[in-house]
């Protein structure tokens, strides 16, 4: 933690005629080293961070927590209990703990903060061997799946995949994690975890699923839906052979990133001293697990946190950031001049075109806004199945609209999709 103490707070006035001035200046001297002595002597702030349930989790941030043993600016001590996804968030709003490592996945909490991500959680789908993976729905008909502790990431993705699919509560069922020595196994496991090439014998018996072939990414394919209605999430390549058996073949899947997050109102600098702290021993990090830390390169990407960013990432991020005058100076003014003109023409035009498609995505609120209001205690579930069909009807047409270039990939057309999933659970909270 950065201390500043100043020398002199107040300007000091010597004068001959007065001894006992220069005692109450001597004094000052004192009091003041001592004051000095004292922020230099401080200890490191140590920060408690909620146990992950993920023994693999567990594992990185009990490495993270020996690295920082020996800093003198930061350290983490781990808490005794296990505790996963909003409990894990719950910990931090409660003053239980001060740090989560939670995904990015997450609905979003106004009291949580991002620090930064630490390595991407991959989504891995595993079947048994048997069992017939031509489909989605085909898989998971009558399965009994394991998919983590309910409010986790990997059940929320679980629950969105299964109402995407339109798949009713009765065709699947989940089970809990097998034991050591159990004889009975899930037909499907759905668990969002890093890429760890050791964990091969997990994998005896199971295949991977790939929700798409590799070609299709970036082709409009439903993976390409499915991180354009889920921002946080990217699609991802698991490569061949990487799980041995489990993967004969090429896995397309989706990958998000894994979040050290903290409460809102953590001090700023202690977040700016972990944050540097936490760069510094990347290549310590890297060491252990090659390839998992390497977004910690460079500056980190933020922009798809699901949380605000934490007052202290952000001074962390634009401590090297240029001043206006900096970055302006040098430009000709003549070629300044000629930029502002045909900006202005440019914007112009954007600003048609971009009212045009604020028009139509308007039309969209609107519907859904008017779905909503038609949710109410007295609705069946004839009347929900049927509102339902209308919000994702609703998605498609507006997904079409994207794909022909008639609205916009931005905040508008989120902000759409968002208010449409809500009104989604919404209907499942009522059923």
């Amino acid at each position: 933690m950065r201390t500043i103490v100043p020398f002199f707070s107040t300007p000091l006035i010597y004068t001959h005629n007065s001894a006992g001035s220069m005692r109450l200046i001597g004094k000052f001297l004192l009091l003041t080293s001592l004051l000095s002595l004292v922020a230099c002597d401080s200890g490191p702030v140590e920060l408690r961070l909620v146990a992950p349930s993920s023994d693999l989790d567990l594992e990185i941030v009990q490495n993270l927590e020996g690295l920082l043993d020996q800093s003198t600016a930061v350290r983490i001590q781990i808490t005794d209990d296990e505790r996963t996804g909003e409990a894990a968030l719950d910990s931090l709003i409660g003053g239980e703990a001060d740090l989560a490592l939670v995904s990015n996945y997450l609905p979003y909490r106004e009291d949580i903060a991002t620090v930064m991500p630490l390595y991407p959680s991959v989504l891995h789908i595993a079947y048994r061997i048997g069992r017939d993976a031509s489909s989605g729905p085909a898989l998971l008909n009558q399965a009994k799946i394991y998919a983590g502790q309910e409010g986790s990431a990997s059940r929320l993705m679980m629950d969105y995949i299964v109402a995407r699919m339109g798949l009713p509560k009765d065709a699947y069922s989940y089970v809990e994690r097998p034991s050591e020595g159990a004889t009975e196994f899930p037909d499907v496991v759905v668990v969002f975890a890093p890429i760890s090439p050791k964990r091969v014998a997990e994998f005896d018996g199971y295949r991977l699923f790939s929700i798409a072939l590799p070609s299709a990414i970036g082709t409009g394919s439903n993976v390409d839906a499915l991180t354009m209605l889920n921002p946080p999430l990217r699609s991802f390549i698991i490569p061949e052979s990487l799980y041995g058996a489990a993967t004969p073949e090429p896995i397309v899947t989706v990958a998000v990133d894994k979040l050290l997050v903290a409460r809102s109102d953590l001090d700023p600098s202690v977040v700016y001293d972990l944050v540097n702290e936490i760069r510094r021993l990347q290549p310590a990090l890297s060491a252990t697990r090659p390839g998992l830390f390497e977004q910690l390169s460079g500056g980190f990407d933020v922009s798809r946190s699901t949380f605000v960013v934490h007052a202290g990432t952000q001074d962390y991020l634009q401590r090297s950031e240029p001043t206006i005058y900096e970055r302006y100076s040098g430009v000709a003014e003549v070629f300044v001049t000629l930029m502002i003109a045909l900006i202005s023409v440019i914007f112009a035009g954007f600003r048609v075109l971009k009212m045009r498609r604020k028009n139509r995505i308007d039309r969209y609120y609107s519907a859904a806004l008017k779905i909503r209001d038609m949710i109410n205690d007295s609705s069946s579930d004839n009347d929900l199945d049927k509102l339902a069909t209308r919000v994702r009807d609703l998605q498609n047409d507006a997904f079409d609209q994207l794909v022909d270039e008639k609205l916009a990939a931005d905040e508008s057309f989120r902000i759409f999709i968002t208010l449409s999933n809500d009104i989604l659970a919404q209907v499942d909270v009522k059923r």
